[in-house]
């Protein structure tokens, strides 16, 4: 356990960034969507930090309220044809998936951090 001081920072803004939640300095994944075993710059233990499926169920509500009204306006003003929604919907829906499911998942772990510690938090 380390005696540096680390001021509170706010979990939306290094949870969104993607930055460790303590230092905001580290990055918080690995890979696309794997948590860090540690932090490079301050060393916090991220391993015990899990957002688990949250994150995936707020893209699905985020999606579901404005990709369903748009898909039902677009059929009732336009009427076209079932592979046109395809088409339209099937990209729409996985990039805005992919855009938010890394910045989401890094609010859930920096929320975690802040309010649910661990034994290795400081």
């Amino acid at each position: 356990m380390t005696m540096d001081y680390y001021p509170a920072l706010s979990p939306i803004r290094t949870g969104l960034a993607c930055k460790c939640p303590r230092c905001g300095g580290g990055k918080l994944f690995s890979g696309f969507l794997t948590v860090r075993e540690t932090c490079d710059h301050c060393g916090l233990e991220l391993r015990g930090h899990d957002a688990g499926d949250g994150p995936a169920i707020f893209i699905i509500f985020i999606l579901g309220f404005v990709v369903v009204p748009l898909a039902l306006w677009v059929e009732m003003t336009y009427m076209p044809p079932l592979w046109l929604h395809a088409v339209l919907w099937f990209p729409t829906i996985m990039g805005v998936t992919l855009a938010l499911l890394r910045p989401l998942k890094g609010l859930m772990v920096a929320l975690q951090y802040r309010h649910r510690p661990t034994s290795e938090q400081d």
